[in-house]
């Protein structure tokens, strides 16, 4: 989709755009084009000051890709040529998962999951940058970690920064769901004085599949975007994005019908349509044209190849609506 489509949809009244509301699976929109190396899994971006885009993603040492235009997109080197070396007292596998890439106070910070697959015996890990590049990464060790005693999964970070200033740590993954806590800004880690883990969303009957968590505000009110059912299966995936909405950060966290999300609640943003399978993964990006939902999808057309995705998001009704 064009920017200049996508800015002429930014226009229309209220009445268009919910017109635009999905009704069945098949109205969800096809990703925005984009070209180059767009295979990737777990997407998190940002605009740097020069107009560049940074990717990282999930696999090895955090992949990484490049764009001068939000459509042409290039691979370039792991976030961390070598691998930290207590990564592999939560997993065999020499990778990471999952990271969330932002920028304070001058430098870029990416929190990311290391963990065996299908495993609760995980860690998140931060790293910090002045470049935001491969390779210029200082990584901090673990932030937060979980195990096979515990009822949560610390996996899928995302930092949020409310209007006081204060951070906020978003993650998990099935078990109980999504979690939070608060950060220290002066350090990345949890605050000391607060060590309290806030329950965000769960699915306590049926599957547990809820994860990756993204929080952002909007208009008053904090929205909490996760991935539901399950992923990285190619075609055969059932994941699916939602929403839901609070008045605080910490929750509680309700869907447009009023369901809260800590009893299997979620508004659908995004759900399989067409040769778009599985869409999930996500992050939430502001640009220069407006929110981007950033996310993975499994090609239909080309044997369930994980592949970037990137959408528009409007507001006008109150909740997000991708287009």
């Amino acid at each position: 989709m064009s920017r200049t489509k996508r800015t002429t949809l930014l226009a229309l009244p209220l009445a268009t755009l919910l017109a635009l509301v999905p009704s069945s699976a098949s109205a969800y929109p096809n990703p925005g084009r984009v070209t180059g190396d767009v295979v990737t899994h777990d997407p998190t971006m940002i605009r740097t000051a020069s107009g560049q885009y940074l990717l990282y993603a999930t696999g090895g040492g955090i992949a990484h890709k490049t764009s001068g235009d939000r459509t042409a997109f290039r691979n370039g080197g792991d976030a961390f040529a070598g691998r930290p070396g207590w990564w592999s007292a939560y997993s065999s596998v020499p990778e990471a998962w999952a990271p969330d890439i932002s920028f304070h106070g001058g430098k870029y910070l990416m929190y990311y999951s290391v963990s065996k697959f299908g495993s609760n015996t995980s860690a998140i890990g931060l790293a910090g940058s002045t470049t935001g590049r491969p390779g210029s990464w200082t990584d901090y060790g673990t932030v937060y970690t979980s195990g096979s005693s515990s009822d949560y999964n610390a996996i899928d970070p995302n930092l949020f920064v409310d209007d006081d200033g204060k951070w906020w740590l978003s993650f998990g993954s099935w078990w109980t769901g999504i979690k939070m806590i608060q950060i220290n800004p002066a350090t990345g880690k949890q605050l000391s004085s607060n060590t309290t883990r806030y329950s965000l969303a769960s699915r306590p009957t049926g599957t547990k599949a809820v994860e990756a968590p993204f929080v952002v505000k909007r208009g008053g009110y904090y929205y909490l975007f996760a991935s539901y059912d399950t992923c990285c299966a190619g075609t055969g995936s059932t994941y699916k994005v939602k929403v839901g909405r609070a008045a605080s950060v910490t929750g509680p966290y309700y869907d447009r019908n009023g369901v809260p999300m800590m009893n299997n609640g979620g508004t659908p943003v995004l759900e399989s349509h067409g040769s778009v399978i599985g869409p999930g993964g996500q992050s939430i990006m502001n640009d220069v044209d407006g929110d981007l939902i950033v996310y993975h999808y499994y090609d239909g057309n080309d044997n369930g190849t994980p592949k970037l995705g990137i959408n528009l998001l409007s507001w006008s009704t109150g909740w997000p609506i991708s287009y």
